[in-house]
């Protein structure tokens, strides 16, 4: 009988499984796999902060305030990853030099100026840049481009690193971590929970469900929903070259991020789809890879020399509104969802210290509100 039970071993579960045992809290993570098997190791590494580019774009201003409680959210995950090197004396490879979305022409520049201003309506700074201003903060873009916006707090980690390290860290705090155990079953019983996986079985007072892409699934156990619906996209990337990209870099016009890693290899992406396979297994899309190719030398002309050298599919979650689902499930008192929809790297940390209070009857340690986020 353990006090809390997290399943999911992807960067959710793994922060939360941290921050519960940094706590005291008796805890063990169940992981289908292995730790960091899925999504949180095949995503980009991205830290973003700012309202996606993309989505403002396909929805426009009235989801763009819908989404705004989200903002201080992202911010606070931000300065949280900043800092945790230090608290774990690991080096995850993170680093803040800023996203910067670059602008095609004026109407570009104009839909960054609208989002720029809800941005700062709740307290992020985006720094709105003329050409001739981008071309001097980022002389690597194209010369081309009408101009851009900067949000300084934005950065990036390795996916490889980092989920591995918070498990060994709440390993080291004496959480339980537990692969290779899918669950089947989860039964609410007169005073605590039962897990069942396979012929194992598993019980706590508490239930987390931090299983990302299955986090809807297990909900599902005891009659629960979250919104969310699951995506093949697909990623890129070069051989190491020289110090080229120095930001997190979108394209306002179409779907392109670029960032260069500690080593020098180029990641691309910015969410091209990618297809499923008879298996339901994500596989590369040439035409995506193509179109993803062609947008980056066109941003970043000085890539064009560098050789791929791998590109690679995985599937991510989302929902409409990108608000992160994090709190006590209605109806199931004791089991709560941490699910954080497409940003999901990004938002751990701080969902993940929302969800390791709450679950131990405490208030959030963070002066922004939770409400809109509760399942």
């Amino acid at each position: 009988m353990h006090d809390v039970i997290v399943i999911g071993g992807g960067i959710a579960g793994c922060t939360t499984a941290y921050y519960l045992a940094d706590d005291g809290v008796d805890v063990v993570l169940l992981e289908q796999y292995e730790v960091n098997a899925l999504a949180s190791g095949a995503n980009a590494g991205s830290l973003h902060a700012q309202i996606q580019p993309e989505p403002f774009v396909e929805f426009g201003e009235r989801w763009a305030r819908r989404f705004l409680p989200a903002i201080p959210f992202y911010r606070e995950s931000m300065s949280m990853w900043y800092g945790i090197e230090s608290v774990l004396g690991v080096d995850l490879e993170v680093s803040r030099d800023g996203g910067l979305v670059v602008a095609a022409n004026d109407n570009d520049m104009q839909f960054l100026e609208a989002k720029a201003a809800l941005e700062r309506s709740e307290g992020l700074e985006t720094v709105l840049l003329t050409a001739a201003e981008l071309r001097d903060r980022a002389p690597y873009v194209s010369k081309e481009m009408g101009g851009g916006a900067l949000c300084p707090i934005e950065g990036k980690a390795n996916p490889l690193l980092a989920a591995p390290v918070f498990a060994a860290a709440a390993k080291a705090r004496g959480a339980v971590i537990q692969q290779m155990q899918r669950v089947t079953a989860v039964r609410r019983l007169h005073d605590h929970f039962e897990v069942q996986c396979g012929n194992q079985s598993y019980r706590a007072a508490r239930v987390i469900d931090a299983a990302g892409i299955d986090a809807g699934n297990v909900a599902a156990m005891l009659g629960g929903k979250i919104e969310m619906q699951s995506f093949p996209i697909q990623l890129s990337v070069t051989e190491p070259v020289s110090p080229l990209i120095k930001h997190l870099l979108y394209f306002s016009s179409d779907m392109l991020t670029l960032k260069q890693t500690k080593t020098g290899t180029i990641l691309i992406g910015g969410g091209w789809p990618a297809v499923l396979d008879k298996q339901q297994r994500p596989r590369v899309k040439s035409s995506s890879l193509y179109s993803n190719l062609r947008i980056a030398v066109k941003t970043v002309p000085g890539i064009a020399a560098a050789q791929i050298v791998r590109t690679w599919a995985a599937q991510v979650n989302g929902n409409e509104s990108w608000l992160p689902v994090i709190g006590e499930m209605p109806g199931s008192h004791g089991f709560f969802i941490n699910y954080v929809p497409w940003m999901g790297f990004s938002g751990a940390p701080a969902a993940s210290r929302i969800i390791a209070s709450l679950a131990q009857g405490h208030i959030p340690p963070f002066d922004f509100d939770i409400a809109p986020f509760r399942p």
